[in-house]
């Protein structure tokens, strides 16, 4: 456990969407039994007055806009609106937050926010898509990139539309305490490894979906801990004891995907995990994730995230006492599947 606890302050405003008020509340809660005592979550209110939510109701109790200044992590939620700027106070508020060096986080039109108050100048940045093209006219010195789940450039982390919210709060997760701790919270979530549209999240698999999958699903645990070992789909039929169109079928209502696709995904998963949690060298990671040469699994790393094995474990292998101050130039995950 580590000794300072995180301190996250979450900002309401007028007309604040309801779930992404919640999500960096559920994901870095003292409430989760993943995480516990680790942050010290509060939520601020960034306007002056009583503030409602777009649902309708009320929040009371918030803490004052100066609890920013105190805070390792500052997340904005989705703005309520692109034509309305941002209050003065609030702006120069995140660039005093981010000047002494705190996570700066912008959910979904949150990135509006953080480009008004000018942290994303010069610096790599996502949206909603349906905002992207204006944020990209409004804001010509942000370099937006709308095809991608987040993405984290100098300590200012910007995600796209509304569940992308849990992938962004999730990867600062990671960076914190690790990928063990965020597969765990993403399990607890029952966040799924694809998403429809192929936007794929490198995260642990979740539950099966059906009682009829069972042992289908105890099958792919197995697998998991042989990613090492070539495998097939015959040869995964015939474990499962089922022809091959009638394991296809089975496997794809249980994952969402093909054999081929998830068994690198899953490589993937084990290579982070590895990086960023072990000393073995990026040659022996690949054997035990599976891709049989560093050849291919720089491939396939550097077409799912954007950067190197190497660049990964430099940016997410680092000691506790220096996470909170840790920062990465332009990691971003790609809205599209592995293959």
């Amino acid at each position: 456990m580590h000794s300072h606890r995180t301190l996250v302050a979450v900002v309401a405003f007028q007309r604040v969407i309801p779930f992404h008020l919640s999500v960096p509340c559920i994901v870095f809660g003292d409430s989760s039994p993943v995480t516990p005592h680790t942050f010290d979550v509060r939520v601020c209110a960034g306007e002056d007055g009583p503030i409602k939510t777009s649902a309708g109701f009320g929040l009371s109790d918030l803490e004052p806009l100066s609890w920013v200044d105190e805070a390792d992590v500052v997340v904005i939620p989705g703005w309520r609106d692109t034509l309305d700027e941002p209050p003065k106070p609030l702006l120069d508020a995140l660039v005093r937050a981010h000047a002494r060096g705190a996570q700066m986080v912008g959910l979904c039109f949150g990135t509006h926010v953080l480009a008004s108050a000018g942290l994303l100048d010069g610096r790599l940045a996502t949206t909603h898509w349906e905002l992207a093209d204006e944020m990209a006219r409004r804001f010509p010195k942000v370099d937006m990139r709308p095809d991608v789940l987040y993405v984290e450039d100098d300590n200012v982390l910007t995600s796209a539309g509304t569940a992308a919210s849990l992938d962004a709060c999730l990867h600062v997760l990671r960076r914190r305490l690790g990928a063990t701790a965020a597969n765990r919270t993403a399990r607890r979530l029952v966040v799924a490894p694809h998403r429809e549209g192929g936007q794929a999240q490198f995260i642990e698999q979740p539950l099966p979906k059906a009682a009829s999958d069972t042992r289908l699903a105890q099958l792919l645990d197995s697998i998991r801990e042989r990613l090492g070992e070539p495998h097939s789909l015959d040869s995964l039929a015939e474990r499962a004891r089922m022809s091959r169109r009638s394991f296809t079928r089975h496997f794809r209502a249980l994952t969402g995907t093909t054999i081929t696709a998830w068994l690198l995904t899953e490589r993937l998963v084990r290579a982070q995990a590895l990086l960023e949690s072990s000393d073995l060298s990026v040659d022996a990671i690949s054997r035990a994730a599976g891709f049989g040469s560093v050849a291919a699994m720089r491939q396939h790393f550097r077409a799912a995230f954007g950067v190197s094995p190497t660049a990964w474990r430099l940016s997410f292998k680092a000691p506790a006492d220096t996470l909170g101050s840790h920062r990465t130039r332009g990691v971003a995950l790609a809205c599209r599947s592995p293959l």
